[in-house]
């Protein structure tokens, strides 16, 4: 770095810091504008968008219908670039404005982070909890306290930050590779996260670490050496496979190809009918 910076004894709010999202990034929480959430007619109504911490819900929704469960939803595309996440509606849903949250009109529970949503949904309909709770309790919370790292470390400085920091990119990049060799390791000994078991501690990891690992979130793969994760992405290949998992990436979608995206999910057959491409 060329210059050095030195912090003054009182940050202040004085301008947008630049890269990408820094029309929406903010240090105080609340609406900026009214703006009501609309009604589906199912009990579960979610609103997101389909980045890695709202791909886990909606996997888990499409994995949870074709096991046969009635977890019919309604999904509502939330775009954060242009700041739905601060209309009143979802702020009352989600004060911490950020995608995924979640309605159930069966029993009033307002509810936001997706690890939560993860659990309740898994307890709402008994599945996806495998016999060793704990286990999978302990790679949900990892995934949890461990992605920030992964995105707003170094999904930030390698890819949308508006210069290239290398100190930043270095700093994140050891603790990514060490995250992805945590994984690797286990995944030596263990068809999924909880050994046999599918479970939503799958769910909640492979859309961050499966989509490194796949190249699809943050194009950086060749970078992290991702192919000498071989465990990490045997596992990865064989969630990508899933039907659900394919639904599941559609929904709230809205980048690119056209027949890729499903802006709002309101029935199955949606999937035939009402892609953008068809819209």
């Amino acid at each position: 770095m060329a210059d050095e910076y030195f912090p003054p004894k009182v940050w202040k709010w004085e301008a947008e810091s630049g890269g990408a999202f820094a029309n929406i990034n903010r240090p105080i929480s609340g609406a900026t504008h009214e703006q009501a959430l609309p009604k589906g007619k199912h009990p579960l109504q979610l609103h997101s968008m389909a980045t890695p911490n709202g791909v886990k819900v909606t996997i888990l929704l499409e994995e949870l219908l074709a096991a046969g469960y009635d977890a019919e939803y309604d999904a509502y595309l939330i775009k954060i670039g242009e700041g739905d996440q601060f209309g009143s509606g979802f702020v009352a849903l989600n004060p911490n404005s950020k995608i995924p949250a979640m309605l159930d009109t069966e029993t009033g529970e307002r509810l936001f982070e997706s690890g939560s949503i993860l659990l309740y949904l898994g307890e709402k309909f008994g599945a996806f909890l495998p016999e060793n709770r704990a286990q999978c309790l302990n790679w949900l919370f990892w995934q949890m306290g461990s992605a920030p790292y992964l995105g707003g470390g170094f999904g930030h400085f390698y890819k949308y930050a508006p210069v290239k920091i290398e100190y930043a990119i270095d700093r994140f990049t050891m603790e990514t590779k060490r995250q992805l060799d945590v994984l690797d390791k286990h995944l030596a000994n263990n068809r999924y996260m909880c050994g046999d078991e599918y479970s939503i501690a799958d769910m909640a990891i492979w859309p961050w670490y499966g989509g490194v690992v796949l190249d699809f979130v943050y194009e950086a793969a060749k970078f992290l050496d991702a192919g000498s994760y071989s465990n990490l992405l045997r596992w990865a290949k064989e969630i990508e496979a899933r039907p659900a998992v394919q639904r599941g990436r559609m929904v709230n979608k809205a980048w690119g190809p056209e027949e890729g995206q499903l802006h709002e999910r309101h029935d199955a057959s949606d999937f035939a009918l009402r892609t953008q491409d068809k819209a």
